[in-house]
């Protein structure tokens, strides 16, 4: 296994160990694991597996774990192989066992809802999707928000960050619609999550993932686009986004989770994110969005221990998530805590394999 050393010392990562109410839930930490795409689900019924319940258990004692993101309906699932639902009695009953391990082993849990945006057609979703599509996908997504309770969860995340149905919305390049969906291109993202906080009989444990600085550096799988990448970080998407987030934390949502720039020297990445930390993270794009939401934020995105230790005490966010840490090192916090060093992960077992690179990463042992 390859380690390099972590850059601080233990008393240095004070504020990312303070404990802090985040989505309705205490928190023991501010050490979020983000949600990141594994490919290990059933292929056939689209369920987690006793893998799955090993692997979020090991890293119960994460302040925060936001499960990788999960299907809403049959009709949202992608291109992309083995990733877990939330629309049948046996995906839920199977996540059931998930959150059940890792309560017992101390920890919290919340489910990010998933719709790729994918299906209805050549182009982009919002060209593409019908008035009744559009009620289809709210419905769909109030549903699942509702099953993942039932299925133990504390909380749920929407995921409107990457390239998906949300974030395709939101974005003036894409939306372009006649209709009152491009005239206001957050409706569809408020609408949404208005039917999953009313699944939770309110908004407080809800939260939001956004990349408002998304641009093809952040692209898993670039291909050429015939009329260029349509996904970049101007003035006129990130006014779109200030009005997005400020209607968020209008709505008290339980946190915004958000994806900073790409860092300076980014490292591969999948659907998610799992990957490792790059150059310094843009501070300013972060302490954008902290004014406008005003309610929790998670950031994300290139952060190692010192930089989200010293964005958290500079009360630039309320916590920071962590991907590729959380892949290898099952014990981060604890490594944290006491300035043991720092495994990194294996990248080509990201998205394919069993056991190995998924539940075999040690826990420090001190030689």
């Amino acid at each position: 296994m390859i380690h390099h050393q972590q850059d601080n010392q233990p008393g240095d990562l004070r504020p990312l160990l303070r404990p802090v109410t985040l989505g309705g839930l205490e928190l023991p930490n501010r050490v979020v694991m983000a949600p990141a795409t594994r490919c290990r689900a059933d292929p056939a019924a689209l369920t987690v597996t006793g893998l799955h319940a090993a692997y979020y258990t090991q890293r119960a004692s994460a302040g925060l774990i936001v499960a990788e993101g999960t299907w809403v309906s049959e009709r949202a699932v992608g291109d992309y192989p083995s990733v877990p639902g939330i629309y049948t009695a046996a995906q839920v009953a199977a996540w059931r066992r998930v959150t059940g391990l890792v309560h017992a082993a101390g920890g919290r849990i919340v489910l990010q809802l998933w719709h790729p945006g994918t299906g209805f057609g050549p182009g982009p979703a919002p060209a593409a999707m019908t008035a009744a599509d559009l009620r289809t996908a709210v419905t769909d997504f109030g549903t699942a928000a509702a099953r993942a309770r039932r299925a133990g969860f504390d909380g749920v995340e929407v995921a409107a960050n990457g390239t998906y149905l949300l974030a395709q919305f939101l974005h003036p390049r894409l939306n372009r619609r006649p209709d009152g969906y491009g005239a206001d291109r957050g409706r569809l993202l408020r609408e949404v999550t208005d039917a999953v906080a009313a699944a939770w009989d309110g908004p407080e444990r809800v939260g939001v993932r956004l990349s408002p600085y998304w641009t093809i550096r952040d692209e898993p799988r670039a291909r050429p686009q015939p009329d260029g990448y349509p996904y970049t970080a101007d003035e006129q998407t990130l006014a779109g986004y200030d009005a997005a987030v400020t209607a968020l934390g209008e709505a008290r949502l339980g946190y915004l989770h958000l994806r900073g720039p790409a860092p300076a020297a980014p490292s591969p990445a999948g659907p998610g994110g799992p990957g490792g930390p790059g150059g310094p993270p843009d501070t300013e794009a972060v302490a954008r969005y902290r004014k406008l939401f005003g309610g929790p934020l998670v950031a994300n995105h290139g952060y190692g221990p010192g930089t989200g230790n010293g964005l958290v005490g500079a009360g630039l966010a309320d916590a920071v998530s962590f991907a590729a840490l959380f892949i290898a090192n099952p014990d981060l916090v604890s490594r944290l805590a006491l300035g043991h060093e720092l495994s990194a992960p294996d990248r080509g077992t990201y998205y394919r394999g069993g056991r190995h690179g998924y539940v075999d990463y040690p826990i420090w042992s001190g030689r």
